[in-house]
C-alpha cells in the first residue's frame, strides 16, 4: 500500500532510502534536509547529497535551519496530513509535535545494532572498537537519543580490511531495503534493553591525529575508520602528513620512528606500514610514489 510520507535526511547515506521509497510508489510529499552551505577550498555554496538527489524527482525541497523552537515549520509540517516520516541522518533534533504529527509516527533509520552505537557516528565507533559486526535498526522514534522501540535489524559483518566507506555503502543499502519492509508489513515494536548501550560522539578534527604510542591494531582501525573523514593523519618536519590507508605488521622500536625505508612505522606494540599517504597541497599517493619524491630513510621520527 503506498503511503504519503515525508523524507528527511542530509549525507549521502540517506540518498539509497528515498530513491527507494520513490521507486516503491509511495507518495513522498516533501523532503527534508540540511540548508544549503560554503563548503570545500573555495567556500563555493553547495547543496547537501538529498537535496541534488531531488532535483530529479520532482519533489518539493524544504531546509529549515531549526525546528525545536519554529513553530511556524511544525504546523507546515503537521499540514502535510502524512501517514509516515522516515529519517536518516538527517541532522536536527524533532520536536515532540512533529514525531506526534503523522499517524504512524517518524521512523528512523539508524546505522548500528541499537542499542549500541546511539548517537552521531555510528559507523566510525564500531570500527574504532573493532566490533565483529554492525547492521542496520529501524527505530520508532522518541524524544530520546536514539531511544525509540526497535522495528527491525539487520547485520553487516565487519572484517579485517572493512572501511567506513565499505561499511557506510553496506548500511546505506541495508536501510534502504529494511525501511520498505517496515513500512510494507510493521512489526511489533520491541523496546531498546538499556544493558550494553553505548554512545557514538560526534567526531571532529582531533580524532584523527595518530598516536603512535598506541598499538599497531587500535591505529589500523583508526586509520579504517577516519577516512575520508575527519581522516587520519601525523606529523613530519613540523608538516602535516595525512594517513590515507595502512596495514599491521610485525616490528619494534621506539614509537613513531621508521623502521625501513618504506613507510613502515613503530608503534607502542607492533607497526603500521603506511601504504597510501598525502603531503600538504599534493595529491594522495601511494607509498612507493610517494618514496620517490619525499624519501624517508629508517630512523626517521613522524609525529612533531
Amino acid at each position: 500500500m503506498a503511503l504519503r510520507l515525508a523524507f528527511m535526511g542530509s549525507p549521502d547515506f540517506a540518498v539509497p532510502a528515498l530513491r527507494a521509497l520513490v521507486a516503491a510508489g509511495h507518495d513522498v510529499v516533501a523532503v527534508y534536509c540540511q540548508p544549503p552551505r560554503p563548503a570545500g577550498r573555495g567556500q563555493a555554496v553547495r547543496r547537501c547529497p538529498v537535496h541534488e538527489a531531488v532535483d530529479a524527482l520532482g519533489i518539493e525541497v524544504r531546509s529549515p535551519v531549526r525546528l525545536r523552537r519554529d513553530v511556524e515549520a511544525q504546523a507546515a509540517f503537521a499540514a502535510l496530513d502524512l501517514d509516515v516520516a522516515v529519517v536518516a541522518a538527517y541532522g536536527l533534533i524533532l520536536p515532540q509535535a512533529m514525531l506526534d504529527a503523522p499517524r504512524r509516527g517518524c521512523l528512523n533509520i539508524h546505522a548500528s545494532l541499537l542499542p549500541r552505537w546511539r548517537g552521531a557516528a555510528p559507523i566510525q565507533a564500531a570500527l574504532l572498537a573493532g566490533d565483529s559486526e554492525t547492521g542496520i535498526t529501524i527505530m520508532q522514534m522518541d524524544a530520546g537519543l536514539d531511544t525509540g522501540a526497535m522495528l527491525l535489524r539487520g547485520t553487516v559483518p565487519i572484517g579485517p580490511h572493512t572501511t567506513a566507506t565499505d561499511l557506510h555503502d553496506a548500511l546505506a543499502a541495508l536501510g534502504a531495503d529494511l525501511v520498505l519492509q517496515a513500512l510494507a508489513n510493521p512489526p511489533t515494536p520491541v523496546a531498546q534493553p538499556e544493558d550494553g548501550a553505548t554512545y557514538a560522539a560526534k567526531l571532529t578534527r582531533e580524532d584523527g591525529r595518530i598516536d603512535w604510542t598506541r598499538d599497531a591494531a587500535s591505529l589500523d582501525r583508526q586509520v579504517r575508520a577516519l577516512n575520508p573523514w575527519p581522516g587520519t593523519f601525523t606529523f613530519h618536519g613540523g608538516a602535516v602528513l595525512k594517513v590515507l590507508a595502512a596495514e599491521p605488521v610485525p616490528g619494534t622500536g621506539d614509537p613513531g620512528v621508521l623502521l625501513d625505508d618504506g613507510l613502515t612505522v613503530a608503534t607502542g606494540a607492533g607497526a603500521l606500514r603506511l601504504t597510501r599517504v598525502q603531503a600538504p597541497g599534493r595529491g594522495p599517493l601511494d607509498a612507493a610514489a610517494f618514496l620517490r619524491g619525499h624519501p624517508m630513510p629508517a630512523g626517521t621520527r613522524l609525529g612533531q
